[in-house]
């Protein structure tokens, strides 16, 4: 926002410095002034040849003792206001110098140099803690800025690849009139297919990362079971026996979104199975947190650098079993996002036997009103 012009915080920290040390020079001057009125008599009584003179009389001492004091005092105070002020505008300069080197991080942010950091030295105090903030700040910011990109770059390519795809075929079509164009369709009508469902999952992906959805309450139970249903002829095409342990689980979550998360998983963990007599196995139930939801499957080993980079876009598990069913390589992470947004926790494991497991946590829903007044 704009700013009209103001006074700078050193300028401010050194008239502040420099009048507290006015302040206390000006006090220190009249408790002395006070000590000496105190035991200072107001007049003194001089006898010739005492003091080496030969004057004689009654003299008023504060009077004289006051003309001697307070240029003295002035002049005192004038050297503490140069001293404040010199003094006051090093130390504020020394002390806002860790503002400057996250003033100057800051600007080089804006300016899109996201690999800048602080690193400020010295023992913890409450700049250091803000420079360390803003430190981790910036790494985060790097990178999701990098997951973003290469997000991008990811998705441009995978929907160029449909469009390359039709066009050549078109191209081939147009080179060959006496082809045959039911063959040419049905290859169309494919990537056309595969194009389609790659934007539904990206735009699935952007909504669940935007939250924009309305909490109720979701029995994780059913879900299963209507994911399984609808994917029990994808099962029985690839010899997959689909075993359900599911208890009343009541969660908290967008219907729609928890059954798009069910059916990756279950789908996810039926296309990377066996090649023949695979299980898949899908329970839910309570936890200590929450409710948890949990999909294992056979399968081959799965390597450990190859688990941790599955919940990324358009990882397909390369080394995992193919099938002609690979998807889009969203369904994980589409996973990931939902239960992000559902202030859940994802956690992948392999199987000791081979396979992968797959825990889902989410936050359990709060009780009926009527069970609430009875309980």
């Amino acid at each position: 926002m704009d700013r009209a012009p103001g006074t700078s915080v050193r300028l401010k920290l050194t008239l502040s410095y420099a009048g507290f040390l006015m302040v206390a020079g000006v006090l220190l001057l009249a408790a002395v002034w006070a000590f000496l009125l105190r035991y200072v008599p107001d007049r003194a009584l001089i006898i010739p040849g005492s003091t080496g003179t030969s004057l004689h009389g009654v003299f008023p001492v504060r009077s004289s003792l006051l003309h001697v004091f307070a240029p003295r005092a002035a002049a005192v105070l004038a050297l503490l206001l140069a001293f404040g002020l010199a003094g006051g505008w090093i130390l504020a300069g020394r002390m806002l110098a860790p503002l400057t080197a996250v003033t100057d991080a800051t600007r080089l942010a804006t300016a899109g140099s996201l690999s800048h950091r602080i690193r400020l030295p010295g023992r913890r105090d409450e700049f250091r803690e803000l420079a360390d903030a803003f430190d981790t700040m910036l790494a985060r910011l790097e990178a999701h800025v990098a997951e973003e990109r290469r997000f991008a770059a990811n998705a441009s390519h995978e929907l160029r690849t449909p469009l390359a795809i039709s066009k050549a075929l078109l191209d081939v079509a147009r080179a060959d009139p006496e082809r045959d164009t039911g063959e040419v369709l049905d290859r169309l009508h494919a990537v056309n297919a595969r194009a389609i469902g790659l934007t539904e999952a990206l735009l699935l992906l952007s909504r669940a990362e935007q939250r924009s959805f309305t909490r109720e309450r979701v029995d994780l139970s059913l879900v299963v079971e209507e994911a399984t249903e609808t994917l029990l002829p994808l099962a029985e095409e690839h010899g997959v026996t689909v075993e359900i342990r599911a208890d009343l689980t009541p969660a908290s979550g967008s219907p729609a979104l928890l059954l798009q998360l069910t059916t990756n998983l279950v789908q996810n963990a039926i296309v990377h199975n066996l090649p023949r007599n695979g299980t898949v196995w899908v329970s839910t139930g309570p936890a200590p947190t929450g409710v948890v939801l949990t999909v294992e499957n056979t399968g081959e080993p799965v390597p450990p650098r190859l688990l941790a980079t599955l919940t990324e876009p358009f990882q397909r598990g390369s080394e995992r079993v193919r099938t002609h069913h690979a998807g889009v390589g969203l369904g994980l992470a589409i996973v990931e996002t939902i239960t992000r947004a559902h202030d859940g926790t994802l956690t992948l494991t392999e199987r000791p036997a081979g396979g992968l497991r797959v825990t889902v946590e989410l936050p359990a829903a709060d009780p009926p009103p009527d069970r609430r007044r009875t309980g």
